[in-house]
């Protein structure tokens, strides 16, 4: 059934259908009755899947990444979709317009999406009021960057904003200095400034009766001795955990016609082409630092297969993002089902 949706869908602009899908999905759900129907069709509820991780209890390890919404706009009507967490964001401290359109693109031969959206959100207080009209019990992160005006030697000050407006809305955070569509903002996975502007973050973090859990988002390009360096700074700064991994600036191993690929230029590169990619970063992680900390495995989940070998490799949950717009909710109740199984 979805693959026929997708199909019309994949005939107009993906930004677009994006923001059509949303509105379809909340109309949908507007209908007497359709909210039980969603519930039967796309939600397992059995207590042998949940998990405890960082302080808090998932219903289910299957998430979605951030970027699909970007503003909290649909989180109350994904829940629906089965999702044991969703993930807003990237929310910056003010409002952005983004990178100029196009800037979102299908390579659908290799089950993947390519995009430069530059953080495009309502800012953070937008996001705050939001979050407030919570109807819903399913946990949600903020995923939080600095705006693209904002040097990266002030970028601290963005990322204490925006935490401490998101602060009473959501469960955790994610620091994402990962994302290849805001000039220079991947130099801050550096180890000097990366530890300082986490130890900075778990201070403002400490001053709070009950502090949140602070993860990071590192980019899947990362070399093996910038990924010990991650390990290093995880345990000096005290944070709660790693989400790995953001998209890739590789094009390697694309069956997508080269030409097609320079004439999309740049953006960051999801879905199946960085699946084992992820899954490598992921396994290195978990067995260099003895599972010290939790993984969040995102990167090419379109199947069951690929959720459990994320876990398999490591990761305490899994979040979809490229996959769920190639296979649709379905694919989040065949994972949980393919977990249920192994028990």
């Amino acid at each position: 059934m979805y693959s026929i949706v997708r199909f019309f869908l994949f005939l107009f602009d993906p930004e677009k259908v994006h923001h059509f899908t949303a509105k379809a999905i909340h109309f949908i759900l507007s209908i007497p009755g359709m909210k039980l129907i969603w519930k039967k069709l796309y939600i397992i509820e059995d207590k042998r899947l949940e998990r405890e991780v960082f302080g808090l209890k998932f219903k289910n390890p299957v998430g979605l990444g951030a970027g699909f919404d970007k503003d909290a706009k649909m989180f109350n009507d994904l829940a629906y979709c089965g999702f044991g967490f969703i993930e807003i964001g990237t929310v910056t401290p003010l409002a952005q317009a983004g990178n100029e359109k196009p800037r979102l693109f299908r390579v659908k031969q290799d089950e993947g999406i390519i995009n430069r959206m530059g953080f495009n959100n309502d800012g953070a207080e937008a996001a705050a009021n939001r979050l407030k009209g919570k109807r819903t019990n399913v946990i949600i992160g903020g995923n939080i960057g600095k705006n693209k005006i904002t040097a990266n030697e002030d970028a601290l000050s963005d990322y204490l904003k925006a935490f401490k407006v998101l602060f009473p809305v959501v469960d955790y955070f994610v620091v994402n200095v990962s994302s290849p569509n805001t000039p220079n903002l991947r130099d801050l996975q550096e180890k000097e400034p990366l530890m300082a502007l986490l130890s900075e973050l778990v201070k403002e973090n400490n001053q709070n009766k009950e502090p949140k859990p602070i993860l990071l988002k590192i980019a899947p390009d990362l070399t093996d001795g910038q990924l010990d360096d991650i390990i290093e700074i995880v345990e000096k700064s005290q944070i709660q955990g790693v989400i790995a991994t953001n998209t890739t600036i590789s094009r390697e191993n694309l069956k997508t016609d080269s030409r097609i690929i320079e004439s999309i230029g740049a953006g960051g590169l999801s879905g199946k082409p960085v699946k084992n990619r992820s899954t490598e970063v992921i396994r290195y992680l978990a067995e260099k630092s003895n599972k010290a900390f939790p993984i969040i495995g995102i990167g090419g989940i379109h199947s069951e297969q690929d959720a459990l070998e994320k876990l398999d490799a490591g990761a305490d949950l899994v979040q979809l993002y490229t996959g769920f717009i190639y296979e649709g909710p379905g694919l989040v109740k065949r994972i949980n089902k393919a977990i249920l199984a192994r028990k």
